[in-house]
C-alpha cells in the first residue's frame, strides 16, 4: 500500500466545476509531492441513480484529462498517447453504484451494534417536524424516539418503507483540519443522519466513509462547504472501528463580488438576457434550433422561479441566439472559450495557496514540488477573469508558432472545424497572423474574417472606401493599380518577400507606408484594420489578393 493516498470523488451530474478541478489539482499535487510513495485516486460518486449519468462521469474524465490532472488508479481512461486510471492494488470499483455489496456489509455491523436503526417517517410527518422546530426558533435536529425499540424496528424493516439513520453518540465531535486547526462541534449541532436511503442506496456520508477506508485514502482535500459533514464522518469512522484520514478543507472560490462561484451563475446571466429582450423574442430566435425544448409557459415559469435552472443545452442555445456570452464556470466553458489547460491550471494553484514568493507563472511539475498543506490559506479566494486572461494572452504571445498552431488546430477541430477546413496548411500562418490580438484560441479567428469570405463577397467600408481609396481624386486607386502590377511580378510569396516588396515599392514612389498599405487592406478585407500586410497577402494567395484588388478598383473608379 502507497504511503500516501489522495482521492477526487466527483458526482457525475454534468461537467466538472472550476472548484471542484481546484481539489483535484491540490490532490493531485499532494500525491505528486510524494514520488513514488503516492497515489492519486479518482472515484464516481453516483449513488443518486436519478442525477449521475454515464456520459457526465466520461466528461469529468475527458475535463480532468485535458487540464493535465492524471490520476493513478480509478476508471481507466485513453485517448492518444494518454492513459489514466487502473487498479493495481486491487481496490476497485471505483463508480459507488457498483460498491453495494461494501455498503451492505457496513450497514450490517451498524445494526447490529445499534449505532444504525430504522425510521419510517414519511415525508408529510417530517415535514411536521420542521415546522414545529421553525415554530420554536430552533433548528430541526432529528434524534431517535425515546423508547424506541430497535428489535421491533428491525422487523417492521422487512415490510415496511424505511430509511436506515445513524444514531450519533451523544458527545462533542473535535475534527484536526490541516488548514484549519482543531473544529469542534457540539453534540446538540448533530443530527441522526440517513445513512441508507429507502431505494437501499447509500447516502453520500456512508459510502464516502466506508469507501475512503477501503480504498486506503491517507488524506482527504475537499472544499470548506463540506466541513459540517466532516464531524459526522469522524463520528461513522470510529464507529465502523475506520481509521481516520488526514482532512484539509480548502477555502471557497467566490467571484470578485463576494458571491459564491457556481453553476447558478450562467442561469442567472441568461435570465437577464430573456427578460431584457422578452420572451417571446427569445423564443422566436431560439425555437428553431434543434434540442431547445422550451415553450414560452415554461421560459416564463424560469423567469418566475430564482431557484429554477435551465439545462447546459438549452442555455447554450438562449446563448447563442442571443449572442450572449454566459460566465464560465465549468471546466468544459474555459476550454471551449480557448483557455490553454496549462494556464488554467498555473491559475488555480494561486486560488487558496501560496508558493512563498512573488511568482504566480509556473508549469505543473514546479508546482507539484512546491505544494504543501501548510501553504494553504483558511480564507475565500476570488476568481477573477481578467487576471486568467492576462496570463492566457501572455502564454499565446510567447508559444512557440508552431506550438501555437498545432494547438490551435485542435481547439477547432473540436468548437470551429470551419477553420482548419478552410486554411488547411496555413494554420501556423494564420496564427502567427492572429496572436497580437488574442487573449484566447478562440480569439484567433476574429482578426482572419476575410479569409473566409469569397472573392467576389467582400463588403467594403464606407467610411474606409472614402479616406483610403476615393480621397484626392482616387489617390489610393492609383495607388492601389500601380502595387496590382508590382504583386503580379512577385515569385516569392511568403509574408517577409510580400512585406519587402510593399516596403521597396513604397519608397520608389516616394510615399509612406500608410499611403500604400491602407489601400491594399481595404480592397483585400473591406476595412482598414487587418493582420500584417505580409499575412493578410500570404493567407489570401497571389490569385485572390490579385482578384481582389481587380474588383475593388472596378467597383470604386
Amino acid at each position: 500500500m502507497s504511503t500516501m493516498v489522495t482521492r477526487f470523488a466527483p458526482s457525475p451530474t454534468g461537467h466538472l466545476h472550476i472548484g471542484g478541478a481546484r481539489t483535484a489539482l491540490f490532490c493531485w499535487a499532494l500525491a505528486r509531492d510524494a514520488g513514488a510513495n503516492g497515489t492519486f485516486l479518482l472515484r464516481i460518486e453516483d449513488t443518486d441513480l436519478k442525477r449521475s449519468s454515464a456520459s457526465a462521469a466520461a466528461g469529468i474524465l475527458e475535463d480532468l484529462a485535458w487540464l493535465g490532472i492524471g490520476w493513478d488508479e480509478g476508471p481507466e481512461f485513453a485517448d492518444g498517447s494518454v492513459t489514466f486510471g487502473g487498479d493495481p492494488r486491487k481496490v476497485g470499483p471505483f463508480h459507488q453504484s457498483q460498491r453495494q455489496a461494501f455498503y451492505d456489509r457496513a450497514f450490517q455491523q451498524l445494526l447490529a451494534s445499534g449505532m444504525a436503526y430504522p425510521a419510517f417517517d414519511t415525508a408529510d410527518e417530517l415535514a411536521a417536524m420542521r415546522d414545529r422546530a421553525r415554530a420554536d426558533k430552533r433548528t430541526f435536529i432529528y434524534r431517535r424516539p425515546e423508547g424506541y425499540d430497535h428489535a421491533a424496528a428491525c422487523a417492521r424493516m422487512q415490510t415496511e418503507e424505511h430509511v436506515l439513520r445513524f444514531a450519533m453518540p451523544e458527545q462533542a465531535v473535535v475534527v484536526h483540519d490541516a488548514v484549519l486547526g482543531a473544529v469542534e462541534f457540539p453534540f446538540a449541532e448533530l443530527d441522526d443522519l440517513v445513512i441508507r436511503k429507502a431505494d437501499g442506496m447509500p447516502t453520500y456520508h456512508l459510502a464516502v466513509v466506508v469507501d475512503d477506508e477501503l480504498m486506503g485514502v491517507t488524506h482527504v482535500l475537499r472544499g470548506q462547504e463540506h466541513l459540517n459533514n466532516t464531524p459526522r464522518h469522524v463520528a461513522l469512522q470510529q464507529a465502523l472501528g475506520y481509521r481516520t484520514p488526514v482532512f484539509a478543507h480548502l477555502p471557497l472560490i467566490f467571484n470578485p463580488d463576494g458571491s459564491k462561484m457556481s453553476k447558478r451563475d450562467k442561469d442567472k446571466a441568461a435570465k437577464k438576457a430573456v427578460k431584457v429582450v422578452g420572451v417571446e423574442s427569445a423564443l422566436a430566435s431560439a425555437g428553431s434550433v434543434d434540442g431547445f425544448s422550451q415553450t414560452a409557459d415554461s421560459l416564463n415559469a424560469w423567469l418566475g422561479d430564482k431557484t429554477a435552472q435551465l439545462g447546459s443545452d438549452q442555455l447554450g442555445v438562449l446563448a447563442g441566439v442571443l449572442t450572449l456570452e454566459l460566465p464560465e464556470i465549468e471546466v468544459e466553458d474555459f476550454r471551449s472559450a480557448g483557455y490553454l489547460p496549462e494556464v488554467v491550471c498555473n491559475y488555480l494553484a494561486l486560488l487558496g495557496w501560496s508558493k512563498g514568493d512573488d511568482i504566480e507563472r509556473f508549469d505543473m511539475d514546479e508546482f507539484s514540488r512546491r505544494f504543501t498543506l501548510e501553504r494553504i490559506g483558511k480564507t475565500a479566494a476570488k476568481f477573477d477573469r481578467e487576471k486568467l486572461q492576462a496570463f492566457n494572452f501572455d502564454t499565446v504571445q510567447h508559444m512557440d508558432p508552431a506550438l501555437l498552431a498545432e494547438r490551435w488546430r485542435a481547439w477547432c477541430e473540436r468548437y470551429d472545424p470551419q477553420v482548419p477546413q478552410v486554411l488547411g496548411e496555413r494554420m501556423a500562418m494564420a496564427a502567427e497572423a492572429a496572436r497580437q490580438r488574442a487573449k484566447t484560441l478562440r480569439d484567433l479567428r476574429a482578426p482572419l474574417g476575410f479569409v473566409f469570405i469569397a472573392d467576389d463577397e467582400i463588403v467594403y467600408d464606407d467610411k474606409a472606401v472614402a479616406k483610403n481609396l476615393t480621397k484626392n481624386e482616387g489617390e489610393g486607386l492609383c495607388v492601389l493599380r500601380d502595387a496590382a502590377v508590382m504583386l503580379g511580378g512577385l515569385a516569392d510569396w511568403s509574408p517577409a518577400s510580400i512585406e519587402g516588396a510593399i516596403n521597396d515599392f513604397a519608397e520608389s514612389q516616394g510615399l509612406g507606408m500608410g499611403k500604400v498599405a491602407q489601400p491594399i487592406r481595404v480592397a483585400l478585407t473591406g476595412a482598414a484594420v487587418s493582420p500584417g500586410l505580409g499575412h493578410t497577402l500570404g493567407l489570401l494567395g497571389k490569385t485572390s489578393t490579385l482578384a481582389r484588388i481587380e474588383r475593388c478598383v472596378k467597383a470604386h473608379s
